[in-house]
């Protein structure tokens, strides 16, 4: 059992919020809705122990598809960045603002970046490219995600200056903003050759994720007494992270997503 730990701790911990909001709330969704993130995660997580393949994809794809299918486009309510600023200046703590501090703001403490590698529709659909390791220098172009935070928020206060700031056109925001953030993702990825580009250049997320998962507890360490610095973990890092030194000062250190490519390629088990 000791090698599904954390698989069996991360369950815990949604199912204690799922237990926890439907107690505080008396909402059955927040226990169904929770108690499956949990589930995907925890099963998911158990399989990647196994040994299975595509552990990592049937957590995405079950978490992913399920926020963007049901929450988004049935439920009609928007989990990007621009519904977050809507209900924190409405003052109402709705799917976004709970969805933002368990997976963005606070729950990075416990698991990182593991949001971006196991639950975002936007990078579900882009590791789907061939690009699946980076083909050329990192761009110095980091800035940009912070001109679409800043625009995100400037866009929603305008929205409350001008009476705009409805359900509906927060729902319609959404629709336009996932197709905008597809659209772009996919041609970073073929530009760059890199599948992940948009997540490292242009995602507005990463102005919470990345501080934040500086601190993580849940983080891949590496016995540098074992490492025999062949490099082989640095050429599949997805986000060019330095996994062979141990140090949360390490190269790209808030942008490790988790994935475990780098654990699997160590030839010598330096890294867990």
């Amino acid at each position: 059992m000791k090698k599904y730990k954390t698989a069996i701790i991360l369950f815990a911990v949604f199912e204690t919020i799922a237990i926890s909001l439907w107690l505080a709330t008396g909402s059955l969704f927040y226990l169904l809705n929770f108690t499956y993130i949990g589930l995907c995660i925890g099963v998911g997580l158990a399989l990647s122990r196994a040994g299975w393949k595509y552990a990592r994809e049937f957590i995405q794809f079950g978490v992913g598809a399920y926020m963007l299918v049901f929450l988004g486009l049935i439920c009609k309510e928007n989990m990007q960045i621009e519904g977050f600023w809507y209900y924190l200046l409405s003052g109402v703590l709705g799917a976004g603002v709970l969805h933002y501090a368990i997976a963005k703001i606070f729950g990075p403490l416990l698991f990182g970046r593991g949001w971006c590698g196991y639950a975002c529709w936007t990078a579900m659909i882009l590791d789907l490219f061939p690009f699946k390791q980076p083909q050329g220098p990192r761009k110095k172009i980091g800035f940009i995600r912070y001109i679409v935070f800043a625009l995100a928020l400037i866009l929603v206060l305008l929205l409350f200056h001008y009476g705009k700031a409805t359900k509906h056109t927060m729902f319609l925001l959404f629709l336009i903003g996932n197709l905008v953030y597809y659209v772009v993702g996919i041609l970073l990825a073929i530009m760059f050759k890199d599948n992940r580009a948009f997540c490292k250049y242009i995602c507005p997320i990463t102005v919470f994720l990345k501080p934040m998962s500086y601190f993580s507890l849940l983080r891949i360490r590496c016995d540098e007494s074992k490492c025999i610095h062949c490099d082989k973990c640095l050429k599949v890092c997805p986000m060019e992270v330095e996994v062979n030194n141990n140090s949360r000062k390490r190269k790209n250190a808030t942008e490790c997503i988790l994935c475990q490519k780098c654990k699997r390629e160590c030839p010598v088990k330096a890294l867990k």
